[in-house]
């Protein structure tokens, strides 16, 4: 009989702060030959496993397992006849958690789940991206278009043609966030309830319509009503996506999947150029300018998304018909315990809510949420207006918004990429600020226009390619479905006011250089620079204190004094929890 070296296992979990152990680095022991052993394979790497269930004594069920390296320490001893006494039997063992065990995501209806090697995750993934990624991308870039294309039509005569005096026009653009920011944590709370393959396709349809009729809106108070419209239908979607797709992906493979999505919003700010400067040809068209055939001809594409959404969009691992009921139980299972080393808690419950509103880092989040969304919205509603102001006639002001946001597409997907491999957050975060206190810095400056256009290259391609870092990092950190669901709502809802901010500071008596609008947007960086870090060395410190927990817990052998119920409860403050960096 043998068994692993308990204090050379202990260095060997401690260094591991990025894995979730079982049990708090808990070994179980595994029948690999005559007798029961701790499982050392093959290839030389240990698993480290809990036990679920022991149906024969060959066939045991892993709650869940990492394959971890042998520290170059470990040594093997002989287990004790007292040892082989104290090992708990097949029965115990699955008396002790059969009682524990929570349905999760239908799983208690799916085959168990299969050993998948890594290329096959990689094949299994990829078939997950090609049927979620595309439709969600494509309905993003259209909402994303959708509010920001007013900019667009500024410099088609809507300003002229609607009379809009003095600030009106900025008024306009307030208006949409604040039912936008007021209406998305209820819609996250619905998600569930209505299913995304209905919710999601039934609001694209819905915000699409209204952005028909903004084409036809004739006098101010029309405009400011149509917006308001906007910011309830669009609600629903960004909030609902990142939490829908924090049901499918694991929390290291999540930033990857919202810089795909959300680079979709970065390719609509070059799309939206593009398609204006064509659309502008229109105007005269059937009595109307330019700027209603940019606003008509976008929402009857976002409708036409939207129908097709219903078709091509589905809801849960557990009932999606396009993956076999292996892979969705391998799905299932993979997501059941990322979060938590014992599964996560589906039901909802008023305590859900109030444990994401009462968070310490929900709401610091949410300072570093403004200080990258404030600039992302000023960029966005403005950038037409601020390279207008260089000198450039409107159409070729709409053709110069293009290169931008190439720039921002391909630094996104790079952030994300790297982000998810190398397992950190705040690192790309802080990259992405520093691009934007470049970008503003140049613009606010003496410059000449050239320089300052280059500016503008920094500010588009830091503020966007942070931003998915900022969301999946929170969505990372909060375990517990429906405390996920709430808190990103409050998160993404609360930070997004800073947009109606950043649609006030740029005002056209400031032209050309904008002094308030770059100021302000130097201010939400500034917040970003003090949070983050402030972010971070709370969780590092969270982080250890829990690992030595942990460590001295094995060196006096004490079993975790929590049962998996408490532990689901507990949710990111259970002491295997570790926080993201």
């Amino acid at each position: 009989m043998t068994t692993i070296n308990i204090s050379a296992l202990s260095t060997l979990c401690s260094r591991d702060s990025n894995q979730r152990m079982p049990g708090l680095c808990q070994v179980a022991r595994l029948p690999v030959g005559p007798g029961g052993v701790y499982d050392l394979s093959r290839d030389g790497r240990l698993r480290v496993a809990e036990i679920m269930e022991v149906s024969e004594p060959d066939l045991w069920t892993v709650h869940r397992s990492f394959n971890l390296p042998l520290p170059p320490t470990t040594t093997t001893i002989t287990m004790s006849s007292d040892e082989k006494a104290s090992t708990p039997s097949h029965r115990e063992n699955r008396d002790s958690t059969s009682s524990e065990a929570i349905d999760f995501g239908g799983d208690s209806s799916l085959p168990p789940p299969p050993t998948l090697t890594a290329e096959q995750e990689r094949k299994l993934w990829r078939k997950v991206d090609l049927r979620l990624m595309p439709i969600l991308s494509l309905m993003y870039l259209l909402s994303f278009m959708d509010r920001g294309n007013i900019g667009n039509a500024k410099l088609q005569g809507l300003v002229t043609q609607l009379h809009l005096k003095g600030n009106e026009y900025n008024i306009a653009l307030t208006m949409y966030f604040i039912p936008y920011c007021l209406f998305e944590c209820p819609a996250n709370l619905v998600l569930k309830k209505f299913r995304p393959s209905r919710w999601l396709p039934g609001i694209t349809v819905a915000w699409g319509v209204v952005m028909t009729l903004m084409g036809l809106v004739k006098t101010y108070p029309q405009l400011v009503g149509v917006r308001v419209c906007l910011g309830v239908a669009e609600a629903g979607l960004f909030p609902g996506v990142v939490y829908y797709l924090t049901l499918w992906y694991p929390r290291h493979a999540l930033q990857y999947r919202i810089g795909l999505f959300f680079g979709a919003a970065s390719l609509a700010g070059a799309f939206s150029g593009l398609l204006a400067f064509g659309i502008s040809f229109m105007s005269g068209t059937r009595g109307l300018l330019g700027w209603s055939w940019i606003f008509i001809l976008e929402g009857i594409a976002t409708v036409a998304v939207g129908i097709l959404a219903f078709f091509v969009l589905v809801d849960f691992p557990s009932t999606a018909k396009f993956l076999t009921p292996e892979e969705r139980s391998w799905i299932v299972h993979k997501k059941k315990y990322d979060n938590s080393s014992v599964g996560e808690e589906e039901h909802f419950e008023m305590r859900h809510f109030w444990a994401a509103v009462s968070d310490w880092q929900v709401w610091l989040h949410i300072l570093a949420y403004i200080s990258i969304i404030g600039p992302l919205y000023g960029i966005t509603l403005f950038l037409p207006t601020i390279i207008n102001s260089f000198g450039h006639p409107p159409a070729i002001s709409q053709l110069l918004t293009v290169p931008p946001y190439v720039l921002a597409t391909i630094c996104t997907f790079v952030f994300a990429h790297y982000s998810d491999k190398l397992r950190l957050r705040s690192p790309f975060i802080i990259l992405g600020l520093i691009f934007c206190l470049i970008g503003f810095s140049i613009n606010i400056s003496n410059a000449p226009n050239g320089v300052k256009y280059f500016g503008t290259f920094f500010v588009v391609a830091g503020s966007y390619a942070a931003f998915p870092g900022i969301v999946a990092w929170l969505g990372n950190n909060l375990a517990g479905q429906y405390k996920r669901g709430i808190g990103m709502a409050v998160h993404i809802g609360v930070g997004n006011f800073s947009g109606a901010i950043a649609s006030n500071i740029y005002r056209s008596r400031d032209s050309p250089r904008f002094l308030v609008g770059h100021g302000v947007e130097l201010m939400f960086v500034g917040i970003g620079f003090v949070v983050v870090p402030i972010i971070v060395l709370s969780y590092i410190r969270i982080n250890k204190k829990r690992d030595e927990a942990a460590r001295l817990a094995l060196e006096r052998g004490e079993k975790n004094k929590y049962t998996n119920q408490e532990l689901r409860e507990m949710g990111d403050r259970a002491p295997d929890f570790r926080y993201t960096l």
